[in-house]
Order: C-alpha cells, then sequence, then structure tokens
C-alpha cells in the first residue's frame, strides 16, 4: 500500500535496476530491424509516422531557416517523449515525464538554442519580432518587454503542460487501482473502467508528445 499518493513517481527498482531503463532497453532492441529480410508491421508503421511527421514538420518550419535535416531534431523530440510516455503506463515503471526537471532540461535547452540562433543569423528578424507593424511611440517599450516575457514564458508552459496532463492521467489511474477489490460484486465494472481509462492514457501519452514538439516547431517559426 503507498504511503502517499505522489510515492508512484518515486523511482522504483528491482535488484537496483529501474524497469523503466529495462522497457527503453526492450522497445530499443526490437524497433532497429536492418538485419530482418522483411519489414515487420512496427518497422513499416514506424516508416510511415516518420514519413508523415516530417511533411507535416516540414510545413510548419519556416523556409527561411528550413535546411537538410531540420525535420529530424523535431522527429527525434517526438519519439524520445513518446517512448517515456507510453512507457510510463506499465506498473512499476518511473514516469520521466510527470516531472518538472525532466521536462524542463527538455524545452529550455531547445528554446535558448532557437533563441541564440535567430539573433546570430536573423538579428534584424528578431529586432522587428520585438515590436509588431503599427505600434505607438509610446507604448514601444512596454511592447519589447511584454514580448521578451512571452518569450521567457514559452518553454516554461511546454513544460508544465506536459508534466502536468501525465500527473493528472497517473493520478486517476492510481485512485482508481486502489478502490479495485476483487472480493467486490463490482470488481468487474471497476476493472473494465481502468482498461478504458489506460486506453485513453495511451492516447494522451501519444497527443502530448505530438502537442510538444508541434509547438516548439511553431514557436521557432513565429520568432523569424
Amino acid at each position: 500500500m503507498m504511503t502517499s499518493l505522489f510515492s508512484m513517481f518515486d523511482p522504483t527498482s528491482i535488484f537496483n535496476i529501474h524497469l523503466n531503463w529495462i522497457m527503453s532497453i526492450m522497445i530499443l532492441i526490437f524497433l532497429p530491424s536492418k538485419f530482418w529480410t522483411l519489414n515487420s508491421r512496427n518497422t513499416i508503421f514506424l516508416k510511415l509516422m516518420i514519413l508523415n511527421l516530417h511533411k507535416e514538420f516540414q510545413m510548419i518550419f519556416n523556409q527561411k531557416i528550413l535546411m537538410k535535416g531540420s525535420t529530424l531534431i523535431c522527429i527525434s523530440l517526438f519519439l524520445l517523449i513518446l517512448l517515456n510516455n507510453i512507457s510510463s503506463n506499465f506498473p512499476y515503471t518511473f514516469c520521466c515525464s510527470a516531472h518538472l526537471s525532466y521536462s524542463i532540461s527538455l524545452s529550455i535547452p531547445i528554446w535558448m538554442s532557437i533563441i541564440f540562433f535567430f539573433w546570430k543569423n536573423l538579428s534584424s528578424s528578431m529586432l522587428a519580432h520585438l515590436v509588431p507593424n503599427g505600434t505607438p511611440m509610446m507604448l514601444m517599450p512596454l511592447m519589447v518587454l511584454i514580448e521578451l516575457t512571452s518569450n521567457i514564458i514559452r518553454p516554461m508552459a511546454l513544460a508544465i503542460r506536459l508534466s502536468a496532463n501525465l500527473i493528472a492521467g497517473h493520478l486517476l489511474m492510481t485512485l482508481l487501482g486502489n478502490t479495485l477489490n476483487i472480493n467486490s460484486y463490482y470488481w468487474y465494472f471497476i476493472l473494465l473502467i481502468q482498461i478504458i481509462f489506460l486506453m485513453f492514457e495511451i492516447m494522451v501519452a501519444i497527443i502530448q508528445s505530438y502537442v510538444f514538439s508541434v509547438l516548439m516547431t511553431l514557436y521557432s517559426s513565429e520568432m523569424s
């Protein structure tokens, strides 16, 4: 029995080995199938998903900064968050994405690298972005402060959105799990609700990884 409701977010280990690392290694073993004669269904699905993501990110990216291989950053970010989100739905696994230290360590370095890249290569566009067209002279200093504040808040908002959605879902799964009692006459109803909610959590894991990568791309396109 859990001493605290939030103890599910503590790293759980057996024989001093974290189970989330075991899940990650198993997935990484099964995904690369270069040595197979025919592609498996998982490989075909993964290639199709990466191709569709590449086309979508290519449309979102600003054509001024779009270079060959630019979409690989967003696709890799999507796959990394997706792997952590889905593996955290298995029992006794450590939910990395539900911690702000993990999500902030993803959003802030990527956002700072985008900011430095734009200020170095597109400094005139960055200066023009701080003051929108048609702004009165009296409001220009205020608009600069507002734009700078919004640029600082964006990576924090991305990190909090990712962590808050996963924390809420895992807490609800824990509350439902504590209510399950096989000796009761309605245990099958609780089990059915848990299965449905687990499927919903997998959908949330996919959507949140997609939203994180797409919003990061959209913010970078708006900067230029």
